[in-house]
């Protein structure tokens, strides 16, 4: 294996978090903000991009740091190694609720695909890089733009999905259509493509967006049932505006019953 060979444990229901358990000499790289805690004994250091190329000199780590910069993501990641004679451990928390996912990428054919937002930690060695989109209709309207992540090597990584998780395994040319934000990730066999709803009243009044994923096998795709640009606009729209009301709140018609009772000032 080129990947450190780590041991893991995922505690918690609906807040969770992931214990790795190092070996001497053992590392593991995480996004920046989703630590918790360590054992004495665990070096912590910021690296350029994910770690996979740090023996390719000042080029491989600026290349690797510049495929996060294209995902949104930061230039810095933070591995943690054992430098100890004894096993230790560390801890990485989800950053909203929801489900750890661990990955096995020697089961998916060295690689698995995901939205750029879900992963969460990693053995180091595996390689955190970019999957450009080879479809404009998926460019522009997939919900991530052209660029998801992808996870590439032998190790074990850790993905986020908001709310429940639902993992489908999905034959040849089976196809499903899914929501484009509840996409956590799938396997490099998917075909992922963009469709549109179609129908002016699904258009209008649907409120389930324009378009939608369609995701056609054979391969392994995982489903969250709550994204969390989803539960940011409800929350959004729980604030208390001007003059202490939620946005509708008490109200049958919503924010149109603020519209009509003059709650609202232009």
């Amino acid at each position: 294996m080129t990947a450190h060979e780590i041991d893991y444990q995922i505690y918690g229901e609906e807040m969770q978090f992931v214990e790795i358990e190092l070996d001497p000499q053992e590392a593991v790289v995480a996004e920046a903000g989703s630590f918790m805690m360590m054992e004495d004994g665990l070096n912590m250091d910021t690296i350029f991009g994910d770690g996979s190329n740090q023996d390719r000199g000042v080029l491989g780590k600026l290349f690797s740091a510049g495929k996060r910069m294209l995902t949104g993501e930061s230039l810095f990641m933070t591995a943690y190694l054992n430098t100890t004679g004894l096993k230790k451990k560390v801890s990485f928390a989800a950053p909203y609720p929801g489900k750890i996912v661990p990955i096995d990428l020697r089961k998916y054919q060295g690689k698995f695909i995901c939205q750029k937002d879900a992963f969460l930690c990693a053995a180091k060695g595996v390689s955190v890089g970019i999957e450009f989109s080879k479809r404009l209709g998926r460019g522009f309207f997939g919900g991530e733009g052209f660029i998801m992540q992808k996870l590439q090597g032998d190790g074990m990584a850790f993905v986020h999905a908001g709310g429940t998780l639902a993992r489908k395994e999905l034959a040849e040319g089976e196809l499903l259509k899914v929501d484009t934000g509840c996409i956590v990730g799938f396997t490099k066999d998917i075909d992922y493509d963009i469709q549109f709803v179609g129908g002016i009243k699904n258009t209008v009044f649907g409120g389930e967006g324009l378009f939608y994923a369609t995701l056609r096998g054979p391969g392994v795709v995982y489903i969250q049932s709550l994204p969390f640009s989803r539960l940011a606009s409800r929350v959004f729209a729980a604030i208390p505006q001007q003059g202490g009301k939620s946005k509708g709140e008490g109200s049958v018609l919503g924010g149109l019953g603020n519209l009509l009772d003059g709650d609202n000032r232009f």
